[in-house]
């Protein structure tokens, strides 16, 4: 059995493809409205000196996930 990968394990420079979305009503709803769909290529570009949020690049805008949330976005 594969192990799963989510967003809050990508490290800089990394990039995934998101498989499903598993969290709360409400974060599912902001994760769709920054362009957060299944098939979406994410890619890595920063974190902050502690670690938490990182940053991402979703569909050509940055965002910043903290990692409690990014554990729900599910990768392919």
């Amino acid at each position: 059995m594969k192990n799963k990968r989510c967003l809050s394990d990508l490290e800089v420079m990394e990039s995934g493809v998101v498989g499903s979305l598993d969290c709360l009503p409400s974060m599912h709803r902001r994760f769709l409205d920054v362009g957060l769909v299944i098939g979406t290529r994410v890619v890595c570009v920063g974190k902050s000196p502690l670690g938490d949020p990182k940053a991402f690049l979703i569909r050509g805008t940055k965002v910043a996930i903290r990692d409690r949330d990014a554990k729900g976005i599910i990768l392919k």
